[in-house]
């Protein structure tokens, strides 16, 4: 069958809603054909995860602990100082990839939650 992927939702609030993102960069985000900046490119780590996620067939518990976040802000020029904890304003995801275990984030814009410490 073809097309399925087309009828596949996927929450990206709820996926982000029991987690905890803390800023590692904060940088321009560029078109990919025109080079221009149109907006900020945040990479975040997952530094808290509290999701109750189903485990895998073999029992093995999923966590995303620690792993890497890119979230697109079109539109905005941010400069958030790493390790600053952040919240995702109304946030869209897409899964990607062979094993659809990739994820796209656009945001229309994040807010800080905790400065970062000295």
């Amino acid at each position: 069958m073809q097309g399925l992927n087309q009828f596949l939702s996927f929450s990206c609030k709820a996926f982000l809603e029991a987690k905890t993102l803390s800023v590692v960069l904060c940088g321009p985000l560029s078109d990919y054909s025109t080079k221009q900046i149109i907006g900020s490119k945040i990479t975040a780590v997952i530094t808290q995860d509290n999701t109750s996620y189903k485990p895998k067939s073999d029992g093995t518990i999923i966590s995303n602990l620690y792993e890497k976040v890119a979230i697109k802000v079109p539109g905005k020029n941010l400069n958030i100082a790493p390790g600053t904890v952040i919240e995702v304003i109304n946030p869209v995801g897409t899964v990607y990839g062979e094993f659809r275990n990739q994820l796209s984030i656009t945001a229309e814009d994040v807010k800080v939650a905790q400065p970062a410490k000295a």
